[in-house]
C-alpha cells in the first residue's frame, strides 16, 4: 500500500549539521527546540496540550531520504563493530525514513502565528519535517523493567575540557556544546587521539579532539 502524508510543522533546534546531534533526546538537556506548525493550525488544534509534561513527536529523517536505506547497520552502542537488523535500531536509513523522539514539552505558544511548541533535550536537526504530535502517557508507555537489547543503560560521558576562551559564549550555548561533547559525538569506528573534529551546533563551529575519555576543546568560532 502506498501512503501520502504532508509535514504539519517543521522543528528550529540548535543543530545545523547530522554531526553532533544527541543519538536520543534527552541526552543533552538545554538544547531547545522550537517545533513551528504549519499556519493552516490554529489554537483549536493544540488544546489541552500544555497539560502533558512529555510528547511523542513523529518526524522524517529528511537528510537520510537520498541515501536509501539497508537491512543490515551497526549500531554506535557496539562501537560500529558488529551489525544488527535495521528494525532493530533506531538508524535513519529506514524504508520509510521515519522517526520517533520523545521531547520534554516546555510551553505551548498558540497566540503566534505560526503557533509554536517549545521543547527541551531535542535530539533532532534543524528543518527536520513533523509528521505527528502525540501526548505521552506513562501509565501505559513507561516499561522500566523492560528489556532492552543490546542497549543497556546511557553511555558513559566524557570529561570535556575547555581549551579556549568560553566565557565570551552565552551560558546556554556552552552548555549546549558541552553536553553533546560529552556524548562523544565520533562514529564509534573512530578512536584516533591525534584527529581533529569540526562540529557546527548552537551557532558555533566547534574544533575539538578526544583522548583518554576527556574531550579537549580547542577552538570555538561563532557562525554569522
Amino acid at each position: 500500500m502506498i501512503f501520502e502524508m504532508q509535514s504539519i510543522g517543521v522543528v528550529q533546534s540548535p543543530f545545523s549539521d547530522k554531526f553532533g546531534i544527541p543519538r536520543q533526546p534527552e541526552l543533552v538537556p538545554a538544547a531547545q527546540t522550537i517545533i513551528a506548525l504549519n499556519r493552516e493550525f490554529g489554537a483549536e488544534s493544540v488544546r489541552g496540550l500544555a497539560e502533558f509534561d512529555y510528547i511523542w513527536v513523529q518526524f522524517v529523517f529528511h537528510e537520510a531520504l537520498s541515501q536509501g536505506w539497508v537491512q543490515m547497520v551497526r549500531p554506535p552502542r557496539l562501537g560500529g563493530k558488529e551489525k544488527k537488523g535495521v528494525f532493530a535500531t533506531r538508524s535513519p536509513h529506514r524504508p520509510n525514513h521515519m522517526g520517533l523522539s520523545l521531547l520534554r514539552l516546555v510551553a505551548v505558544d498558540d497566540t503566534a502565528r505560526p503557533i509554536k511548541l517549545i521543547c527541551g533535550g531535542s535530539d533532532l536537526l534543524n528543518g527536520t519535517p513533523v509528521l505527528d504530535i502525540k501526548p505521552y502517557l506513562p501509565f501505559v508507555e513507561a516499561q522500566p523493567h523492560a528489556a532492552s537489547g543490546f542497549v543497556q543503560g546511557a553511555p558513559p560521558k566524557l570529561n570535556v575540557i575547555w581549551q579556549t576562551d568560553a566565557f565570551r559564549l552565552p551560558e546556554n550555548t556552552r552548555a549546549i556544546i558541552e553536553q553533546c561533547l560529552a556524548q562523544d559525538p565520533r562514529p564509534a569506528y573512530q578512536d584516533l587521539p591525534e584527529r581533529i573534529y569540526g562540529m557546527q551546533v548552537a551557532g558555533t563551529e566547534v574544533k575539538f579532539r578526544i583522548e583518554n575519555q576527556k574531550v579537549f576543546i580547542l577552538k570555538i568560532d561563532e557562525l554569522n
